[in-house]
């Protein structure tokens, strides 16, 4: 059964119209196709009309959809033979930041992501997408590695935000993500983001300090989550959209801003609707983006990439 969101209960309603007017027609009851058209045209009307005018807050709620596509489903649908590659090689393996090789087009690729899971045993066994510090020493790890060979790296983002337990604190949860946020900066080979999701915090930037920066329509990228912002700014997590309005944290906002490079359409209705064309047009638009790449010579990717991120500042003091 689909998951619908708060906004989308006219919608819900209708499409319940349509299954059962469907259930009617199968039972052998009366021929309903006229019916069911009318109100299918309907629905796609509505449908259009409510995603064409959503708000951040509702935007927010679309990222975080539990039937969006995951970062293993792009990995699946994307990349050929792939290979896992785990640990740190200093303290374990975490399964919130998953990595490792395989074929993008017909090229080498190192693929990094955060991975949300996709039901409670899955979830619990990524844990929802917050990393802790040997998740991203595993990246950092996995981002020299595609350095030392000439590899490009193309990531997928989707986190809420770094774990923000005291164990992960202990054991150097801010050192771990600049380190990897400095991976990033300085790897000599194409390096290409993707937020697919949600992209929260630090936990978000350190796979995303690419060359290039994409967002799929209905994802978000912000400093914080629009939770957790309510809770110091207003000290009402109850808030949350109107910190969402003022985060600016939408495709739309952050391309305005010179943030991100590219903003992918999703299907209509959001990604969830029609996870494999999402994918594939996601697919389709790293393609697009990492070939003018692959002919650049390190040194000037990373004299580009450095610039990049230094205008960002620059942009945000003025």
């Amino acid at each position: 059964m689909r998951h619908f969101l708060d906004f989308e209960k006219p919608i819900a309603e209708l499409e319940g119209q349509i299954e059962e007017l469907r259930r009617t027609t199968d039972a052998g009851g009366i021929d309903v196709a006229e019916e069911v058209g009318r109100l299918q045209d309907k629905a796609e009307k509505l449908l259009a009309a409510t995603y064409s005018k959503l708000s951040p807050w509702q935007k927010a709620q679309v990222a975080r959809h539990p039937e969006r596509p995951k970062c293993l489903a792009y990995i699946e649908a994307l990349v050929e033979e792939f290979t896992p590659l785990a640990g740190d090689r200093a303290f374990a393996d975490d399964e919130a930041v998953v990595g490792g090789l395989g074929r993008f087009r017909g090229h080498s690729v190192m693929v990094l992501g955060t991975e949300k899971g996709t039901d409670t045993e899955t979830r619990i066994k990524h844990n929802f997408g917050s990393a802790k510090p040997e998740g991203y020493r595993k990246a950092r790890r996995l981002i020299e590695l595609a350095g030392r060979f000439g590899i490009p790296i193309i990531t997928f983002v989707d986190t809420a935000g770094a774990f923000p337990g005291i164990e992960a604190e202990a054991r150097g949860q801010a050192e771990a993500i600049a380190r990897s946020i400095e991976a990033c900066l300085e790897a000599p080979v194409p390096v290409v983001a993707t937020i697919i999701g949600e992209g929260g915090s630090g936990g978000a930037i350190a796979l995303a300090a690419a060359d290039r920066i994409l967002m799929l329509e209905h994802s978000i990228y912000s400093v914080i989550s629009p939770e957790g912002g309510a809770s110091i700014l207003w000290r009402d997590a109850a808030q949350a959209p109107q910190a969402a309005e003022a985060f600016k944290l939408t495709a739309e906002d952050l391309l305005r801003l010179n943030l991100v490079d590219a903003v992918v359409p999703e299907p209509l209705g959001g990604a969830h609707r029609d996870p494999a064309k999402a994918v594939s047009d996601v697919g389709q638009k790293v393609w697009e983006v990492l070939q003018p790449l692959l002919s650049v010579d390190g040194a000037t990717l990373k004299s580009r990439r450095r610039e990049k991120f230094l205008e960002m500042g620059r942009h945000g003091v003025g």
